[in-house]
């Protein structure tokens, strides 16, 4: 197959029609998973390309193995300093962080699209009965912010404690929170990961001189953005990418169709008619490895995982330990363009350890070849981490051959 536009395809044809696996391609070259890993030292350049293709970071609590956000760029350029990535996301002024696909860090110049969200009024009912249970509250959390910097939720715990001030640590976080949504207060960095408070003015001076941008505006230009990572989408993966609700995004969608922003094509095998972005290509083919983390933008749509892949993926997190089908903290497997395992795994820090508690295997697939280059993988991501060696338990039907490889 060429690689080329995928609008190359057949421009005769008044609706494109894609095979499975050109559709797929086309989903991992916007994403950036068709490029072969640097070779040399990687820099903010490379970080830049990576956000480049994925539109926005997730961020998430879990630690277990690495934070979720430096995953997608381990994913697409393999080991790099973590300490450089933390300078260039947190000192560089070029992100923020907001509600994007949950809480995300995004480019700067996309912070005009998420102000209507800022100034919408979404209804929460903690900052309700905080309102109604002690006014004035919130206020006076926005002037600790003001008056004395930049605070972290114990910062301002510890303060009032030591003035006798009458709330709890919920309501403190409440309101912080709620100011951080409202966008009254944004992110300054994250010390040791807990989100410090600041005045969007004094993290980000340029958001002074922003244009308001028209709600419907806006969000077209969400849609269009997730449609230029994804590639190739439905619908409802385009509405996901930004979390727009699927009623709201369709009349959007359609809109961007007649403005010829977005093609409507057809994808043999799906039941939705999906949209193409014009930038979307197809590669020749998809050589390589990459180990997904549950929330790398790939695959955090799990119906759009389905649909590409043929792969049934859920995180098991919450599901108790007797009840889990694949282990704790499982990432896919990608090689060669398909997802054709899945390792649960930990990082065992105060062993030097990268734990194996669990390997699966896709039927159907060459289960020595996987086992082989999931160990090179495994062995990348060890380094990386700077844990001395990998350790296999004997769980699942890829571990044997696994622990061979190993």
């Amino acid at each position: 197959m060429f690689a080329g536009s995928a609008k190359d395809l057949d421009q005769n044809d008044p609706m494109f029609r894609l095979s499975i696996d050109q559709a797929r391609r086309i989903g991992l070259a916007a994403q950036g998973l068709t490029r072969q890993r640097p070779s040399g030292r990687i820099d903010v350049r490379h970080f830049r390309r990576v956000l480049g293709h994925v539109g926005l970071v997730q961020l998430d609590s879990v630690n277990v193995l690495a934070r979720a956000h430096y995953m997608p760029f381990f994913s697409r350029l393999g080991s790099y300093d973590r300490a450089t990535l933390d300078r260039w996301l947190w000192d560089s002024r070029e992100l923020f962080e907001y509600w994007g696909h949950g809480a995300s860090l995004l480019p700067i110049e996309t912070r005009p699209l998420f102000v209507h969200r800022m100034n919408g009024g979404v209804r929460w009912s903690a900052i309700e009965r905080l309102a109604e249970d002690r006014p004035g509250f919130v206020d006076h959390v926005y002037e600790q912010v003001r008056t004395r910097g930049a605070l972290t939720v114990s910062d301002l715990d510890a303060q009032e404690r030591r003035s006798g001030a009458w709330w709890r640590w919920r309501s403190e976080k409440v309101a912080l929170e709620w100011l951080f949504f409202v966008g009254k207060l944004t992110s300054a960095g994250r010390p040791a990961f807990n989100r410090l408070y600041d005045l969007p003015e004094r993290v980000h001076p340029e958001v002074l001189d922003e244009s308001p941008v028209d709600v419907d505006d806006a969000r077209r230009k969400l849609l269009v953005r997730g449609a230029a990572s994804l590639g190739i989408a439905t619908l409802a993966d385009l509405a996901d990418y930004y979390r727009i609700r699927v009623p709201v995004a369709r009349p959007l969608v359609e809109d961007l169709v007649r403005s010829g922003a977005l093609e409507r094509v057809e994808v043999r095998g799906w039941s939705d008619v999906a949209y193409l972005h014009p930038s979307a290509v197809i590669p020749r083919h998809h050589r390589g490895a990459a180990l997904l983390s549950p929330f790398d933008p790939l695959i955090w749509f799990r119906p759009r995982v389905e649909r590409l892949f043929a792969f049934h993926y859920r995180i098991e997190i919450y599901v108790p330990a007797n009840h889990r089908v694949y282990g704790y903290y499982v990432l896919p497997f990608l090689l060669d363009g398909e997802l054709v395992g899945r390792v649960d795994l930990k990082a065992d820090r105060n062993r030097g350890v990268l734990a194996v508690r669990a390997a699966h295997v896709e039927e159907d697939q060459d289960e020595v070849r996987v086992a082989s280059l999931l160990a090179d993988e495994l062995r990348v991501m060890a380094g990386w981490l700077g844990l001395e060696y990998v350790e296999m338990d004997r769980v699942g039907n890829l571990s044997r051959t696994l622990a061979r490889e190993l």
